[in-house]
């Protein structure tokens, strides 16, 4: 069955680190841990960014994870921990960290890979950019 493989997949009100995810998978069998950590920037299409406020409906819990699960189904021999940050967040901030292993490199960078594309395309999160000219706007992480 692929959930014990599925450590944790969760949305969060606060701080997230990127060693969570990686401590959590790491095994024995485990050759290999790929992680991501996704970092608010200071800038967005050439205009400079001061912060992001992620938001997240009702259904992005269940939606993060069954994206875990199915990332999971597709690379059965791997563990999987990802996690999503929402709140406004600042230039340097984590907002999305995930973390695979494997007992080799490949199944685990094409599975984190496949994961972090998964989260921004299937879970329902929306960012709130606001710019340093004064003006803001929303952008939804659905694909």
């Amino acid at each position: 069955m692929t959930a014990d493989r599925v450590l944790f997949a969760r949305i969060a009100g606060g701080a997230i680190r990127v060693e969570d995810c990686a401590d959590a998978v790491r095994a024995d069998d485990a050759g290999a841990v790929v992680t991501f950590e996704g970092v608010v920037r200071d800038h967005d299409d050439g205009r400079g960014v001061l912060w992001l406020d992620y938001s997240a409906h009702p259904a992005a819990r269940q939606a993060i994870q069954q994206v875990a699960l199915d990332v999971s189904a597709r690379y059965p021999d791997v563990r999987i921990a990802v996690e999503h940050r929402i709140g406004r967040l600042g230039i340097g901030d984590v907002a999305l960290t995930c973390a695979v292993s494997s007992a080799h490199r490949a199944d685990a960078f094409a599975a984190c890979g496949l994961l972090v594309d998964e989260v921004k395309q299937r879970v329902p999160i929306w960012k709130q950019q606001a710019f340093d000219d004064g003006t803001s706007e929303w952008v939804a992480s659905l694909g």
